[in-house]
This record gives C-alpha cells, sequence and structure tokens, in this order.
C-alpha cells in the first residue's frame, strides 16, 4: 500500500506542470453559463431536475469522454520520451502497482471534475432561485452515475495511451468516437454498449420520461458499465504486463 501511494505521489508530480487544473475547471465553467441562461426568455422559475439536465447535457455528452482520454494521455505522456517506461519499470515496483495507480488518478480527476460540476449546478440554481429544496439524492446519485460511468472508458483510454507513443494520435480517437455520441444515445439497442455514451445516460436525471438508450434502468446501465469496466481494465493490465520497454 506504501509503495502504491508513492507511486500516486509521483504521477501526482508528472502532471502537475501540464496546468491539470485548467483542464479539470474546463467543464464545470462552461456549464455556468449554459445553466445560467437556460429559459431565460420565458423568464420563468426552472427545477433542479432541468437544471441538472440542461447543465449535465453537453458536460457528460461531450466533456467527461474527452477529458477522460486527455487525462489518459497526459499521464502516460513523460513514460513516452526518453526511454521514460524504462527508467520507471527499472525501479523496485510492479507493473501491476503502477498501472492501477495510474488508473486511480485519471478516476480521480474525474472525481474533481463532477464535484466541481456539482457546485456549478448548486450555484447556478442558487442564483437563479431553483424552485423547492436542493435536492441531494438526485443530484448525487446523477453526478455519482456519470463518474462511476467513465471508468470503463478511463481503462480502455489508459490502455490505449500506455501502447500508443503518440500523445495526439489518442486523444484524436477518442474525440472521433465522441462526436457520434448524439445519435448513438437515441438508440436504445447500441447506446447502452457505447463506453462514450455511458456518461450521458447515466447523469440523465429523468426517469420514465427518457427516450432511445436514455429509457435503460439504471440498475441495467450499472451492470454494462461493470462488465465493461472489468473488461477493459483486465485486457489493459494484460496488455501492460506484455509491453516490451
Amino acid at each position: 500500500m506504501r509503495t502504491f501511494l508513492r507511486i500516486m505521489s509521483a504521477e501526482c508530480m508528472k502532471i502537475a506542470g501540464f496546468r491539470t487544473w485548467l483542464l479539470i475547471l474546463l467543464s464545470p465553467l462552461i456549464s455556468l453559463p449554459i445553466g445560467a441562461l437556460s429559459d431565460m426568455q420565458e423568464d420563468r422559475v426552472i427545477t433542479w431536475q432541468v437544471l441538472l439536465s440542461t447543465m449535465s447535457a453537453v458536460h457528460a455528452l461531450l466533456f467527461l469522454p474527452v477529458l477522460s482520454g486527455l487525462f489518459a494521455a497526459l499521464i502516460c505522456r513523460n513514460e513516452h520520451s526518453d526511454g521514460g517506461w524504462k527508467q520507471l519499470l527499472a525501479l523496485p515496483v510492479t507493473r501491476t502497482s503502477v498501472y492501477f495507480a495510474k488508473y486511480a488518478l485519471i478516476v480521480a480527476l474525474l472525481g474533481a471534475v463532477q464535484l466541481l460540476f456539482l457546485a456549478g449546478v448548486l450555484g447556478v440554481g442558487w442564483y437563479r432561485g431553483t424552485e423547492g429544496g436542493v435536492p441531494w439524492g438526485l443530484l448525487l446519485n446523477s453526478l455519482f452515475g456519470g463518474w462511476f460511468a467513465c471508468q470503463p472508458l478511463a481503462a480502455l483510454q489508459l490502455a490505449i495511451s500506455q501502447g500508443w507513443s503518440s500523445f495526439g494520435a489518442p486523444l484524436a480517437l477518442n474525440v472521433c468516437f465522441t462526436i457520434p455520441n448524439i445519435l448513438i444515445a437515441n438508440s436504445s439497442t447500441y447506446g447502452p454498449y457505447y463506453p462514450w455514451v455511458q456518461p450521458v445516460l447515466a447523469m440523465s436525471p429523468f426517469g420514465e420520461e427518457r427516450f432511445g438508450a436514455f429509457n435503460l434502468p439504471l440498475e441495467s446501465l450499472m451492470i454494462v458499465v461493470s462488465g465493461s469496466l472489468l473488461l477493459f481494465l483486465g485486457a489493459g493490465l494484460i496488455a501492460f504486463w506484455r509491453k516490451a520497454v
């Protein structure tokens, strides 16, 4: 455990120079004007459910999938230059510890994004005078669901980034697979199994009013997400064990 924490600390120091905090702030900041200006033309009070749905649409549909790939690429960037993998794996650490430390850091960064997004939703809600008390259950379930649904995608992106020495190529590939989200989310057949769509499905606050893949029960979606997580994490770890340095 102590070795794992040391690796985590070293990984945090590596990405500190990339101004990662700006990336963490990006999506929550962009979501603020979306929520603040939504339905302003009608000049009516909106509900927390509508506010969450409005702000999470772009956040979970676009930014969370892209950020998961960007964080993975950043975390592997140093090792792909000047024999970094060889230097790292020459240390008295196991490949399993290194891989899970990198994965845990990606998950932690995505968690920080979600917490800031929650703060943004609360701030906009109080600014807009959103009716009713804060539905903590709704908000926390949505934020946790989106965070958990990002984990298979984070595992997949880490597997790609550790095996691909180019920084831009995995990121470009991730963006290419993110763009079709708006179409695939409308498909109840393919949407639940498409990793890039799963975060927005999990964050959607609507129940029976949902359509397409959004109509899938949350429990069923979480089963699919859990299966994808085990598959991608296991495949990535095996590929990392076999990686030549």
